[in-house]
């Protein structure tokens, strides 16, 4: 992988001031014919930025990546209408293995490493697609993490969740990805592995201009990476804009980093999202 010129720093651009390298247009999705997951949903990831998609449980984050990916029909899902464009490409119908070889690359929730496998074969597993950069790549992966290269001899399911979590994020970037997506990178690690783990995002996008869209339930650290975002709810964008700007919106302080509205009465999630976040957000 080579070296672009360095991404700017976050909050610094959204997607009306770069070349988009992904557009999703108005997509709905529907698991066994029946369940509409989601309804009409459209964002763009610029070239070389970072761009974060926040949400909580059952919002439909998992299933926009899955989407992008091709991954729905090996669970019954499929995009009933809108389109998925990579690259000024329409990709909707396109199946998985060759949304890869074009570039997009996903790190699934859970890590998903091989576990009787050792950790170079895992990487190596992740270049499939590329077998001929296959050993220049694993030695960029090595460069970037060096704690990879020290266990490249190790089981991988013997690794701490954190090295797991490098592994698998190694091993989607032995595709070479113009778009690597990563599904909640920081799930079950504790605090400093999470800043650690947030940190080589960062450093990537930063190092190389790798364009990057993560999925998190973190949102205070997944917006002090980002340079965009969207906060989705049942299946729909409900807001985006500059991670700046998210970061300071009253409503995701209140409902997704945690910090108090302000009101003297305490109220609960339940009483006010249909009104009070509606109303401003709609």
């Amino acid at each position: 992988m080579s070296a672009p010129a360095p991404a700017p720093s976050p909050g610094a651009r959204g997607p009306d001031t770069a070349a988009a390298l992904l557009r999703v247009n108005n997509i709905e999705v529907i698991y066994d014919e029946v369940i509409l997951v989601l309804r009409g949903l459209s964002l763009e990831v610029p070239e070389g930025s970072i761009v974060a998609l926040l949400g909580s449980n059952g919002a439909g984050k998992s299933t926009t990546l899955k989407a992008i990916s091709g991954l729905l029909p090996s669970e019954q899902g499929e995009v009933t209408s809108g389109s998925v464009v990579f690259e000024g490409q329409d990709i909707t119908r396109m199946d998985a293995p060759e949304r890869v070889r074009r570039g997009l690359s996903l790190c699934m929730e859970g890590r998903h490493v091989f576990p009787h496998l050792s950790v170079a074969d895992n990487l190596l597993a992740g270049g499939y697609t590329r077998p001929r950069e296959a050993g220049e790549t694993l030695g960029f992966v090595y460069e970037f993490f060096p704690k990879l290269a020290e266990m490249r001899g190790r089981t991988a399911g013997f690794l701490s969740g954190g090295e797991q979590q490098m592994l698998a994020i190694g091993r989607a970037l032995m595709a070479g990805p113009k778009l690597l997506m990563l599904d909640e990178p920081s799930l079950g690690l504790a605090p400093l592995l999470v800043e650690e783990i947030f940190e080589t995002i960062s450093r990537l996008n930063a190092e190389t201009g790798l364009t990057v869209l993560v999925i998190e339930q973190n949102a205070r650290t997944a917006l002090s990476v980002a340079h965009h975002g969207y906060i989705m709810e049942q299946g729909r964008i409900m807001l985006e804009d500059s991670a700046g700007a998210l970061a300071d919106n009253p409503d995701v302080k209140e409902f997704y980093l945690g910090i108090g509205g302000g009101d003297s009465e305490k109220k609960s999630y339940r009483d006010v999202k249909h009104y009070k976040r509606r109303k401003r957000w709609l």
